[in-house]
């Protein structure tokens, strides 16, 4: 019998992921139903999953699609009336699926919702993947409550409530199957990396809500597919990045704000190439010139309607860097 909820894991040669935190998903997630999507992994995935989770259903897609494309892939197959789209490398816990159920159910304004993501390896901070909800400042530079750039806050309930947010992490949220489709889910283009920011903007200006609700809890180890040193995933962020801004910013503020971005890009690429070597460097110059080239295409995904004021903070980069802003609730 078809339960409300599918819990969709999407998997890549994640095999000792699966056997790592598959179990929990299991025990905790009797109320839904459970899905792997594998994205044609070369591992042993699938035979591991068939002769260890009969109750998992496996859906094989017919190659890798990347995060985006292969979940617009796999979802295809599963009919349920909510997603939660999980990472392999995801502890849940106990009761982490009732709270976001019961807000969705209970609010049709809401569109997807997310938990509290804390750090796998560091428990009582939160992780860099969401955190407590992700918020976007006015240059368009996605951070979270809990965590602003590199910087992470510890964990002490200054979280626990529930409230609407920007975007909902990829790493673990729940969404309404109507609302995803509506949509035409991730942009596949973007392969991984801010594709569920875009989403979630795209909801935003369509009129509907996200919300976080710090009453589920997931612990996240991050990195599972690209570390934060890769320079492809310096790559992917700045080019999807600006495509996301083209798609969703209000025409006002879109010339002046992706110039100024591109020009922040290009210290930033220095700043990157000091750091960690020459590869990021060019990975910010990679990331340019893909957005130039996806620019036509992605122009004709803008939506008839944004909103003005998507934002929640100002000038975030600069109060970070300059003026040492750590916290989300840092005024200087």
């Amino acid at each position: 019998m078809q339960k409300k909820l599918a819990v969709a894991i999407l998997n890549w040669n994640g095999r000792n992921w699966l056997e790592k935190f598959l179990p929990d998903v299991v025990q905790f997630s009797q109320n839904a139903d459970i899905f792997v999507i594998d994205n044609l992994s070369t591992d042993d995935s699938v035979e591991f999953l068939q002769k260890n989770f009969p109750t998992v259903n496996v859906i094989k897609n017919d190659k890798n699609y990347g995060f985006a494309g292969g979940y617009n892939e796999g979802l295809k197959a599963i009919p349920n009336e909510y997603y939660c789209l999980l990472n392999s490398d995801v502890e849940v816990t106990e009761n982490w699926i009732e709270p976001a159920l019961e807000l969705l159910e209970k609010n049709p304004s809401i569109s997807a919702v997310q938990p509290k993501i804390l750090s796998y390896h560091n428990r009582s901070y939160f992780e860099f993947a969401g955190a407590a909800g992700g918020l976007i400042d006015n240059l368009g530079y996605p951070y979270c409550r809990g965590r602003i750039f590199d910087d992470l806050e510890e964990d002490k309930g200054q979280y626990n409530d529930e409230t609407e947010i920007f975007w909902a992490s990829g790493c673990c949220f729940f969404i309404r199957s109507k609302d995803f489709w509506e949509q035409n889910g991730f942009d596949a283009r973007f392969f991984a990396h801010q594709e569920e920011i875009d989403l979630c903007w795209r909801l935003i200006n369509s009129g509907k809500k996200i919300y976080y609700i710090g009453k589920s809890k997931v612990y996240h180890v991050g990195g599972g597919t690209l570390n934060k040193q890769s320079a492809q995933k310096t790559f992917l962020n700045i080019r999807n990045n600006l495509s996301m801004m083209l798609k969703n910013l209000p025409f006002p503020q879109l010339i002046w704000l992706i110039f100024f971005r591109l020009c922040l890009d290009g210290v930033a690429g220095i700043y990157f190439g000091l750091k960690h070597g020459f590869p990021h460097l060019w990975a910010v110059v990679r990331a340019h010139f893909g957005f130039y080239g996806q620019l036509p295409g992605t122009w004709k995904l803008r939506q008839k309607n944004q909103k003005n004021e998507f934002y929640q903070s100002k000038w975030l980069i600069f109060k970070h860097f300059l003026g040492g802003r750590q916290q989300v609730a840092d005024d200087r």
